[in-house]
Formats: structure tokens, C-alpha cells, sequence
């Protein structure tokens, strides 16, 4: 607990000046609400019952002080609601890069468990709340508390009987405040919950609506919405109904704490223990009574969503990552792609069945290796170990007789090329997609990748050529476009290692042509771990494995496999007959 607590303190130390200035400012926001009603006494008491000749002065230098007084209150209050939520919004953005940046750290079985919506929920809610706590918290805090007390201090020494009856309201006041805040809390926690069903419902109709009007099932979807949507207006009902409970209760409170005074005050007037001036004191003190009591409650929420959104915050970076560089880890090494699988064994978590076991291959560099065999047999899983995107839970993978673990993964992973089934392109441009491959290359450069990935021509017939904006997941461009592209980033990262999963699966045959085409230029002089349901795709590899669930079943070249009648060429007959 005690650690959590420095954590979270931690933020402010970069910002402690503002800090300091902010609460500052805040303690002469509360000073000045305090002072001015004795100022308005100062006039009504003091100087108007004396009547003296210098009357007229003296209320005009009265009211420069306090013109001069509500100016210092909107100055600080300015500062405390523009430099106070700035230094909220930067302990936001502090945070928010430190949590994005862990992020980046945490292993694939990480990700695999976890839901997107959830992680970026973390990193935009659950921070903009904390950022909220970290601002408002301390003003709300000092300004109600300052104000409460200096009223009561005040007002006492005015009348100690009528300031009893005042604060008696304070706490059945502060009570029900807290009461219907509540409610109001649950209700937007509610609505909140409903709108992202909503979201939920319009994305999954949206997204599928080929499927919807070729069903012509437009009425279906349209009762699921109303019903989702029925459900949002519920819960905004109920959050109305006590947010409208909640002012028009404390109006009421602060109406009825008036009507008391001015009855006791007046009572007292007649009994001669309190004058007109004090009671008109007393009624611009309630007046402001209200706001603190606000401002407890306000707080109370900003705790509760702040400390939530803290622990939430707290609970990720504790994630470690299950993948890490060990002490010592080989940096800026060379590699040349000779791997080595060693009794390789390895399932996802220790109560789930091994997906690979006792796996031993050895690949010379500059090879063509095809990995083949039916689907779920561990064939992405296995080149997955290589990049140590997963760990193996026994035996070793070395490259170039160095155990993958004691190799740091930035140079690990910078010394492989992935070329994924489902391509990935980045909303941006042709040429940033291209250059996420080596982020400092030419334009030069740029285009000799797309042409050694077939990709030129198409590139420069697209609207603004290399600047066309390829949109969300690329989905301006087709399945053979962006592959050629997920390729051609690969030539410009140029590594020694290349693994091609499945990628030409889904292709028509022109574009398959055009990737193996591609593919042949890639794999020289590099060693080249392919993927393929498509037998065709690795007719030309030097070895084809072929992998079941019993582990390496075969291998060799496409010929000695079909001659071997085995496996492999009961896989390659079925695909011709399809």
C-alpha cells in the first residue's frame, strides 16, 4: 500500500510548482468567498450606521477593494481551471505514454487472453478519470473545506445561536448529497454500459452488412438495435431522475437554510441580540454554502473513479512480460540463419495439451524450407518459437549455435522478416506502409523494395501513387495488393531470416504468381521458412517437413516426397482432385 502510494504521488513531482501555484490559488479562491460578505458588512455596519460625512469615501475605497478582491478571485480562478487541468492533462499524458510503452513490452500470450476494447479502455477512461482526481481532488478538497470552516469560524462570532441552526442543515445536506450522487454514479455507469452495446450492436450490423441485406434480414437487426437502444434510454431515465433529485434537493436545502435565517434572524433582530447588517451577512454566507457541499461531493466521486481507475492502472504495469532479455543478452550480433531445433517441445499454458513435442530440425542458412501438413498441427506455432514471440516450455532453438534465449529479442527479432497470412497495413500511405520496414529509408529505396516485391506497377496506378492513403487495414487496396506490399516491407528490412506464413492462401492466381515470383527473389542468399496449405506455392523449396500431430512426419524435396508416397503425396493428390 505504501509503495502504491508513492506511485501515485509520483506524478506530481515533475509538475510540483503548478501544483503548488494551483492550490494556491485555490486558498485564495476560498479566502476571497470568504472575505467579500465581510466587506458587504464592513459598508452596511460600520460605515452606513455611522452616517459620518466621509461616508461616501469610504465606501467607494470599499468598493475598489472589493472590485480589486473579485478580480484576484477570477484571476485564480481562471488559473486553477486552465493551469489545473493542464497539468491534469500532462500527468495524463505521463502516464498514458508509460502505460502505451508497457504495452509494447508484453508477450503475444499476453494479447491472447486480453480483449482491445478492455487495454485501450485502460489507457483512455480509466486515465482520463485519474487525470480528473489528480486536478479537481486537492482544489475540491481545500476550497470546501476553507470555505466550511471559515463560514462557521465567521459566523460564529457574529451570532453562535443562529450559526447552530444553520450547520445543523449542513450535514442532512451533505447526507443526501452523497446519497443521489451516488445513484447518479450507478446511472452513468449504466448508461455507459449501454452505449458501448449500442456501439457493439452498430459495428457488428455494420460491419457484416453484405451478409445482412443478402439474408435481406434488415428488419432483424433493426429489433436489436431498438431493443439495445431501449435499454440506453432506461438507464438515462433513471440517471435523470436522481441527477434532477440531486439539484433540485440541494436548491431546496439552501431555499429552506434561507427561510431559516431570515425567520430566526429576524426574531433576533426583534429580540435585539443580532442587527440588519449581520443577518444580511448571514444570508450572503448561506448563499455560498451551497458550492462546498458541492464540491465534498464531487470529490468523493473523483476518489472513488480515480483510485479505481489508479488501481486498474497499477494492476497493468505490474504485468510482466513472460518473455524477456536475459542478464548479459548478445547485442548488435550478426546473424546468418543457420537454426537448430533441439527436442523442442511447447503448449500455450501448463493445462493445455502440447501443440508440438520432441521437434529436432536443423536448417543450413540460405535454405528454402516449406513446413506443410494439415491445419492445427503447430506448423505457425512452431515458426513462432523462432522470433521467441512464444517461449518453448522445453528444449532450445539456437541460430548460428546461439540459443535464442541468451540473443536480446530487439536483435533477435530485427535479424527476421515476417510476411503474415492476415496482412496488417497501417492507416497512412503506400510508402509509410513500405518504410515500417526501415523506418529511415529513401524514397529510393522505397520503390526498389516494391519492385523487387512486384508491387511497382500497381503502386504508381494508384491515384496519388506512393502517397495513396491505404486506409484502415488497408482496405482500399485488395488481398494481393497488400501483400505484395507486407512484402515489399520485407526487402526493405532486408533481414537474414524470412518466415512466409500462408500468405497466398486466399489469392487468385494471378496474384499467387505474382507473390511466388516475389518469393523466389526473397529467399536468395536468405534463409526462408515458408508456410503453405497451397502445395504449389513450395514445389521449388529444397525441403518440404511435413508436420502432424505426432511431431515431423516427412521430409525432403517435392520429388522424393511424391516418389516416398507417403503423407505428403496423399496431401498434394487431394489438392488436385479439389
Amino acid at each position: 500500500m505504501h509503495a502504491r502510494r508513492r506511485k501515485f504521488l509520483s506524478y506530481y513531482r515533475p509538475y510540483l510548482g503548478l501544483f503548488l501555484a494551483d492550490m494556491a490559488c485555490a486558498f485564495v479562491v476560498a479566502a476571497v468567498a470568504l472575505i467579500l460578505p465581510l466587506c458587504a458588512r464592513y459598508i452596511t455596519k460600520d460605515i452606513l450606521a455611522g452616517n459620518g460625512p466621509d461616508s461616501a469615501q469610504k465606501i467607494l475605497a470599499m468598493g475598489a477593494l472589493m472590485l480589486i478582491l473579485a478580480a484576484i478571485h477570477t484571476a485564480c480562478n481562471m488559473f486553477v481551471d486552465y493551469k489545473g487541468h493542464m497539468m491534469g492533462a500532462m500527468m495524463e499524458g505521463d502516464m498514458r505514454d508509460e502505460l502505451f510503452d508497457h504495452y509494447q513490452t508484453l508477450s503475444f500470450s499476453f494479447y491472447d487472453e486480453q480483449k482491445t476494447g478492455q487495454l485501450m479502455s485502460r489507457i483512455t477512461n480509466d486515465l482520463f478519470s485519474l487525470a480528473e482526481f489528480y486536478h479537481h481532488g486537492p482544489e475540491d478538497l481545500i476550497i470546501a473545506l476553507l470555505t466550511i470552516v471559515g463560514v462557521f469560524g465567521i459566523s460564529i462570532t457574529i451570532n453562535p445561536h443562529l450559526t447552530v441552526i444553520v450547520f445543523l442543515f449542513i450535514p442532512i445536506m451533505a447526507v443526501y448529497a452523497f446519497y443521489f450522487h451516488r445513484k447518479m454514479i450507478v446511472a452513468t455507469g449504466r448508461s455507459r454500459e449501454r452505449i458501448a452495446d449500442i456501439n457493439s450492436q452498430v459495428e457488428d450490423t455494420l460491419s457484416g452488412i453484405r451478409v445482412v441485406k443478402s439474408f435481406t434480414n434488415e428488419d432483424v437487426e433493426k429489433q436489436k438495435f431498438t431493443r439495445e437502444n431501449e435499454r440506453f434510454l432506461e438507464s438515462r431515465s433513471y440517471g435523470y431522475r436522481s441527477e434532477a433529485l440531486f439539484s433540485a434537493g440541494l436548491i431546496g436545502f439552501t431555499q429552506l437554510i434561507t427561510i431559516a435565517v431570515i425567520i430566526f434572524g429576524g426574531l433576533s433582530i426583534a429580540n435585539r441580540s443580532l442587527d440588519l447588517p449581520d443577518l444580511l451577512t448571514y444570508l450572503l454566507y448561506v448563499g455560498i454554502l451551497i458550492e462546498p457541499v458541492q464540491r465534498l461531493v464531487n470529490f468523493a466521486r473523483l476518489y472513488q473513479e480515480g483510485i479505481t481507475g489508479f488501481s486498474r492502472y497499477v494492476e497493468m504495469l505490474q504485468m510482466r512480460p513472460e518473455i524477456r532479455d536475459r542478464v548479459g543478452a548478445i547485442e548488435r550480433v550478426e546473424l546468418h540463419g543457420n537454426i537448430d531445433f533441439s527436442n523442442v517441445c511447447f503448449r500455450y499454458r501448463d493445462d493445455r495439451e502440447y501443440v508440438l513435442e520432441n521437434i529436432s530440425l536443423k536448417i543450413g542458412a540460405g535454405e528454402f524450407i516449406a513446413f506443410v501438413g494439415t491445419s492445427g498441427v503447430g506448423k505457425t506455432t512452431l515458426c513462432s518459437l523462432i522470433p521467441r514471440f512464444y517461449e518453448v516450455t522445453s528444449g532450445s532453438i539456437s541460430i548460428d549455435g546461439n540459443d535464442i534465449r541468451d540473443i536480446s529479442l530487439r536483435t533477435l527479432r530485427r535479424n527476421i522478416g515476417i510476411v503474415h497470412q492476415d496482412v496488417y497495413l497501417f492507416a497512412g500511405t503506400v510508402s509509410e506502409n513500405i518504410r515500417y520496414g526501415k523506418p529511415e529509408a529513401s524514397e529510393e529505396e522505397v520503390i526498389a523494395a516494391a519492385r523487387m516485391a512486384n508491387a511497382h506497377e500497381f503502386i504508381i496506378n494508384l491515384p496519388l501513387g506512393y502517397h495513396t492513403d491505404v486506409g484502415q487495414r488497408g482496405v482500399k487496396l485488395s488481398g494481393g495488393q497488400k501483400q505484395r506490399l507486407s512484402i515489399a516491407r520485407v526487402f526493405l528490412k532486408d533481414p537474414p531470416i524470412i518466415i512466409f506464413d500462408e500468405a497466398t492462401s486466399a489469392l487468385d492466381n494471378m496474384s499467387e504468381r505474382a507473390i511466388q515470383d516475389s518469393l523466389q527473389r526473397l529467399a536468395d542468399n536468405r534463409t526462408m521458412l515458408v508456410i503453405a496449405h497451397r502445395l504449389s506455392t513450395v514445389r521449388h523449396a529444397r525441403r518440404i517437413i511435413v508436420l502432424s500431430d505426432r511431431g515431423v512426419v516427412e521430409q525432403g524435396s517435392h520429388q522424393e516426397l511424391i516418389a516416398r508416397d507417403g503423407a505428403y503425396a496423399q496431401l498434394y493428390r487431394l489438392q488436385l482432385e479439389i
